[in-house]
């Protein structure tokens, strides 16, 4: 039987100018480049990692 992947909507709040380098790139790394931008992406660890490090440039959600 597959595994069910759960997934997240992530949506870009804050815009990038003015912030280190490391978090514009992941941003870009999320698939987010200009504010309201919205990527479905599965919830893994690594993605979490990235939302944690731009949490204040982005909001979550989870998709039913």
């Amino acid at each position: 039987m597959a595994k069910i992947e759960s997934k997240i909507e992530v949506t870009q709040t804050g815009s990038h100018i003015g912030r280190p380098e490391d978090q514009r790139q992941t941003l870009i790394g999320l698939g987010l480049n200009k504010r309201h931008r919205v990527r479905v992406l599965v919830d893994t660890p690594s993605v979490r990692g990235m939302i944690r490090k731009v949490g204040h440039l982005v909001s979550v959600k989870p998709v039913a």
